[in-house]
């Protein structure tokens, strides 16, 4: 078991560089929360929830083949009391989740917990899941905010921490609010339906990610290998990771081969990572001068097997010496660094040794230190390598301990030759997440555009439709008629007879003679009795005289207007068409400019949109002629002051 003391990477650790390839992890139980609990009862708490969540793992991790290191929790008593732990996964990714799934598993069996996970690369959690994050939360942001607790993933809203909260803030906040509905949906649905996918994958997985395979190594090896499997790891580290000073260890093979040539060489079945089998695999490596000799080529099975056996032994010679020349391992491990740190801590609370309270301390803290060492053995063993390989090599064996087994056959690697399929498989999901992501942003870019656009992201064509519509529709006596919808049809209503008619109607009632002074409301068209002219006669094709005379009364009346127009700006009020292609023809005359206007029509319709949108903008807000009308006909703009958000 570890020191429990405040480690290097600990959350608490003011140190900002963090080791590649690791992932940290932090227990935080709720009665470390409480300040008046004496130390010594905490120590005691802390201990033994130590014990019961190894107890808890040990179905999972007894079995599992680490890349590195195994799992482990260290103690920690200052300046919050907690476990802390940490794991370098290195190149096998497989151990960074197989942890995650260990924490997760962790905080269902233990709800009073709160957990916090990360690795060199910040908050993977949030990155797996990065496509469902709510916009406010990023690196900057997550500080103190992201914990395992109860199964779930907990993220601290700005609600409630708009700034960053430090860490017993946070702890007691999730602690007091485990049932806060507010709590619960500040972490998006999509978070945690991703993240449960991802760890309902295990342990399953993790079995899966175990690859058994016939090796033929020297007698020493195989040895070492019966009593500690779990040392594997350490001989395809130190195998992968050589380097110059390493490989003249592997030259010389003095601890795994000590007959040099002679050395017996047999066969056995080992398990490792797919991992550590494609690192074997994928690197070419030649024998040393002293390695026994290695069966042809020709034999494909037997020299793949004597391959990966040599790289295997000329890996635990490499880690054996390295090790052994560093020095100094197995530190704190023993009871009395144990005890050491338990007494920096105020465990044994300033009481005389010998004292009843200081004995009964000091058995619990044995009683610990004794069962926790059952469940960290494979940690001392990895920790302190040369000790343990030491050990078993003074053991009697020989060639003949491994003669009389018979192996199972190695697993199938196509795996590593043909993974082209799940690789393919596991880009198509990103892409889809992408894609699925790309198109929500897409969307919510476009409902913000036409909210920020104003009244320019409205159809402006549409008012002018809707406005000619409203005036082609049917009127009564009672007023105008304001169409229920924008898709009506249009109203079969002949312009040309109308005018017709109500000229046959304005002669015959002597309006011919435009300069005699007419009461014109004793003879309203309201008074006249349209029966008298129900007569085909009076509504006959018209004379050419007639259509003369009705032209020479409209122009005559065309000019007059202008001619009274002509002296004012109205004219010049007016867009008309064009307008823009003529302004920008700079060698015209103003003779020609103003003979141009005259031939160039008004645009009616952009007078009217410009007209209505100039009347919405001066009511300010308020209701008037402009809104109402809009409305009737279906249409409603927003306020000036809403087109910016």
């Amino acid at each position: 078991m570890s020191e429990p003391d405040v480690d290097s990477t600990s959350i608490f650790s003011q140190k900002t560089h963090l080791l590649d390839d690791t992932v940290f992890y932090s227990i935080f139980p709720d009665f470390s929360l409480n300040p008046t609990t004496s130390t010594a009862t905490i120590t005691a708490e802390l201990h033994n929830l130590h014990l019961q969540i190894l107890q808890t793992l040990a179905p999972f991790t007894t079995t599992y083949i680490f890349q590195h290191q195994p799992f482990t929790l260290t103690p920690v008593l200052s300046p919050l009391p907690h476990l802390h732990g940490r794991l370098r996964f290195g190149d096998n990714l497989e151990d960074e989740w197989f942890v995650s799934f260990l924490l997760f598993t962790v905080s269902q069996s233990f709800p009073n917990l709160s957990i916090s996970l990360h690795d060199s690369d910040g908050q993977f959690l949030l990155i797996e899941t990065a496509f469902h994050l709510p916009r406010w939360l990023n690196p900057n942001t997550s500080t103190n905010r992201v914990f395992i607790r109860r199964g779930r993933l907990y993220i601290l809203p700005p609600s409630h921490f708009p700034n960053t909260p430090d860490l017993i803030t946070a702890l007691k906040f999730l602690s007091e609010n485990d049932n806060n509905p507010d709590i619960l949906r500040a972490t998006p649905d999509a978070v945690q339906l991703n993240l449960e996918k991802k760890i309902k994958e295990y342990p399953e997985k993790a079995r899966k990610n175990v690859h058994g395979v016939r090796i033929r190594v020297p007698v020493s090896v195989a040895w070492v290998l019966k009593h500690e499997p779990c040392l594997i790891s350490l001989a395809v580290g130190g195998f992968y990771d050589r380097d110059v000073d390493s490989m003249k260890f592997a030259e010389k093979m003095e601890r795994f081969l000590p007959n040099g040539k002679e050395e017996s060489v047999v066969q056995m079945f080992v398990k490792m990572s797919k991992t550590m089998y494609a690192q074997l695999m994928q690197q070419t490596f030649r024998p040393p001068k002293c390695y026994p000799r290695m069966p042809l080529s020709s034999d494909a099975e037997a020299y793949k097997e004597a391959e990966l056996g040599m790289k295997i032994a000329c890996g635990f010679e490499m880690v054996y010496q390295l090790r052994k020349r560093q020095g100094g391992e197995g530190k704190g491990s023993t009871w009395e660094v144990f005890r050491e740190n338990l007494e920096r801590s105020g465990y044994f609370q300033g009481l005389l040794p010998g004292s009843v309270e200081y004995k009964r301390l000091v058995q619990n803290a044995d009683e610990y230190y004794r069962n926790s060492a059952l469940h960290s053995r494979a940690s001392d063993i990895l920790n302190a390598p040369v000790r343990r390989i030491d050990e078993i090599l003074a053991l009697p064996h020989s060639a003949d301990d491994f003669k009389v087994h018979e192996l199972p056959p190695s697993d199938d690697d196509s795996w590593l030759y043909y993974g082209e399929d799940e690789l393919n498989a596991a880009l198509q999901e990103r892409q889809k997440e992408m894609e699925l992501f790309d198109s929500k942003r897409k969307r919510k870019q476009k409902v913000k555009e036409e909210e920020d656009a104003g009244p320019s992201a409205y159809d402006l064509g549409e008012i002018a439709n809707s406005m000619q519509a409203f005036v082609k529709k049917m009127s009564s006596y009672e007023g105008a008629e304001v169409p229920e919808s924008r898709d009506t049809k249009d109203v079969d209503f002949d312009v040309d007879r109308f005018m017709k008619d109500m000229e046959s109607v304005l002669r015959g009632q002597g309006f011919e003679d435009t300069g005699n002074d007419v009461d014109h409301g004793e003879s309203s068209s309201s008074d006249m009795d349209f029966d008298d002219f129900e007569d085909d006669s009076d509504i006959a094709e018209p004379s050419d005289h007639e259509e003369e005379g009705g032209d020479a009364f409209m122009e005559s009346y065309t000019d007059a207007l202008n001619k009274e127009l002509k002296p004012t700006t109205l004219d010049r009020s007016f867009i008309r068409a064009n307008e823009e292609t003529l302004k920008k023809d700079e060698g015209i005359s103003n003779a020609t400019e103003d003979m141009e206007e005259e031939f160039n029509p008004v645009d009616v319709d952009v007078n009217l949109v410009k007209s209505l949108l100039d009347s919405f903008s001066s009511q300010q807000g308020l209701p008037g002629p402009a809104s109402n009308l809009l409305g009737l006909m279906g249409l409603q703009l927003p306020e000036d002051g809403k087109k910016g958000k």
